[in-house]
């Protein structure tokens, strides 16, 4: 049954985990190398990663023998990566010949917004709110994600290029942070 309090709840959970305000540096870098980043397209590819690991999440892992653990892992990795570039203004991930559409995919709707942090939250929502209302809070924040998607070039006009570079290197910074939290919490030695 639908339950309010679950829904801000699960909203407030997944929205301080996604954290698409602390991606506006990366979404903005982003745009600046490609043109244009595809809202729509990284919205309901975001979406239906979310959706889909929801439901499928811990036996489409187990298929391959991955434990929850190790794909955290493994997005720790690309979210570290991703801070260094920022930092350091060096391209890692090669631009050249990618389409905007595909770009629009890897790397904003996987992993920024629906990386492993968002699946790994999931998962633990699940255990914990019904699935209606969880399901819910998935589409208010993906609302809440195009409109961020959508205002980029309007942010990035208001910041201008000394703030959105100010703005890349600290998110970077905290990009790193993040990283290096997911892989020492999932890190069992």
């Amino acid at each position: 049954m639908f339950n309010l309090k679950e829904i801000i709840s699960v909203s407030l959970i997944l929205f301080s985990v996604i954290d698409v305000l602390g991606a506006i540096p990366v979404i903005v870098d982003f745009r600046q190398k490609l043109g244009k980043i595809e809202s729509e397209k990284a919205t309901l590819a975001a979406g239906f990663i979310m959706i889909i690991f929801l439901f499928l999440g811990e036996r489409l892992l187990s298929l391959f023998g991955v434990d929850v653990a190790s794909f955290a892992i493994a997005g720790a990795i690309i979210l570290f990566l991703l801070g260094l570039e920022m930092i350091l203004g060096r391209e890692i991930f090669k631009h050249g010949s990618v389409d905007t559409g595909a770009a629009s995919i890897v790397p904003i709707a996987f992993p920024i917004i629906a990386g492993a942090g968002t699946m790994t939250t999931l998962l633990a929502l699940r255990s914990a709110y019904e699935i209606q209302n969880i399901l819910i809070g998935v589409l208010l924040n993906l609302i809440f994600v195009y409109l961020v998607l959508k205002s980029s070039n309007w942010i990035e006009t208001k910041l201008g290029p000394g703030g959105i570079d100010i703005l890349r290197k600290v998110f970077g910074i905290i990009l790193l942070a993040i990283a290096v939290k997911l892989f020492k919490t999932n890190l069992t030695i």
